[in-house]
């Protein structure tokens, strides 16, 4: 795994502070002009959706880990062409996923997602890819719970453990409401020890409304009603570069970053109200928006943020750069198929089986690779 890109001390106290979004976005822009050889080579995460009817990998209905709101056939979904779409590089080839492999390999290892219920969408494929490819009769156990649930591979003495937080940063209750702190994670101590930390957030940060869960926001000793929220989220994710190059053992632990999995509403407000009317946006999509990616697709400004980030650090961070190889697929959504009691329609998560598996399979290649 490669190492950061190194900063001056000065422009790296201006990261760590949180007040060089600027710096940050230039600083992307100059990595992701520059390349690499094995980039260049091999870019996991531009490529093309191929059709293959051996897919999918599992039967959602035969992984007890599903959690109900990602299981759309079981909610009624009655089109199958989106579990038959396997992702292909355009410059190499993807190993074939080997669950049996990955169990023996991280054997006696803790494999934990920290983050929102993205995180919870790749936990929940990750085990039901394992749990698939593990011998019969396989000895599973599963815990729920809140922040924490884990799937234990007994046989293989590995977890497959879910830390929910929807911002890394702390959220307080206080006197005043519910604090969002900027520059806090006091729940950081819980993730130390894992063996593969894949960490996300991003999403929660453009709520508004009722579907806000904070009052204020808080960055040392000023308090803030509200703040630009991609100044916002810079912040919160310095605090979280800087936890983990100040406590991250990398002879023990490898880091990921999952990068910014896109949404499909036909507006903002909907997206940000967690909630869409039964109509447009995913609604009834049952193919790609197209089957290839044209390696000229724009970043999101919040994808600027995550990669400039990552450059900054001293500690290696592989980014699952899923963005654009998602994007690609608005038919991949509940839509509303998201079970009793979810109105709307749900074009942010992703059904399972279905996409999820795909950046499970790019991590085990990712893995393999920095073996």
């Amino acid at each position: 795994m490669a190492k950061g890109l190194a900063l001056p001390s000065s422009l790296r106290a201006r990261f760590r502070h949180g007040c060089a979004l600027m710096a940050i976005v230039l600083l992307a822009e100059a990595v992701l002009g520059r390349g690499s050889s094995a980039a260049a080579s091999c870019d996991l995460f531009q490529g093309r959706w191929v059709a293959d009817t051996s897919y999918p990998m599992y039967d959602a209905a035969s992984c007890p880990f599903v959690p109900d709101v990602f299981d759309c056939r079981r909610n009624g979904r009655p089109d199958s062409t989106y579990l038959k779409l396997r992702w292909s590089p355009a410059g190499c080839r993807l190993p074939s996923f080997d669950g049996l492999d990955f169990l023996r390999k991280w054997r006696g290892k803790t494999v934990m997602f920290v983050g929102d219920s993205l995180s919870m969408n790749q936990w929940a494929s990750l085990a039901c890819m394992l749990h698939a490819a593990a011998p019969d009769p396989a000895r599973v156990s599963f815990s729920k719970g809140d922040p924490v649930s884990s799937v234990r591979f007994e046989d293989y003495d590995l977890s497959v453990v879910l830390y929910f937080s929807r911002f890394l940063v702390d959220v307080a209750e206080e006197d005043g409401g519910r604090v969002l702190k900027l520059d806090s994670m006091q729940a950081a101590s819980s993730w130390l020890g894992a063996h593969l930390l894949v960490f996300n957030t991003w999403h929660w940060w453009t709520y508004r409304g009722a579907s806000q869960v904070w009052d204020y926001m808080q960055e040392g000793n000023r308090t803030y009603r509200d703040m630009d929220r991609l100044a916002a989220f810079t912040k919160g994710l310095s605090t979280w570069a800087s936890w983990v190059d100040a406590n991250v053992d990398t002879a023990l632990t490898r880091v990921v970053y999952q990068g910014v999995s896109p949404s499909h509403y036909m507006s903002k407000e909907q997206e940000t109200d967690g909630a869409a009317p039964a109509s447009g946006g995913c609604f009834q999509q049952t193919r790609p928006l197209q089957v290839a990616t044209d390696g000229d697709e724009a970043a999101f400004p919040e994808q600027v943020v995550v990669r400039g980030m990552i450059a900054s650090m001293s500690t290696p961070v592989s980014l699952l750069d899923v963005t654009a190889l998602s994007q690609l697929r608005i038919d991949a959504h509940p839509s509303v198929y998201g079970g009793p009691g979810r109105d709307g329609m749900d074009c942010t998560h992703w059904c399972i089986a279905g996409l999820p598996d795909a950046w499970n399979h790019i991590l085990y290649a990712m893995l393999l690779d920095q073996r």
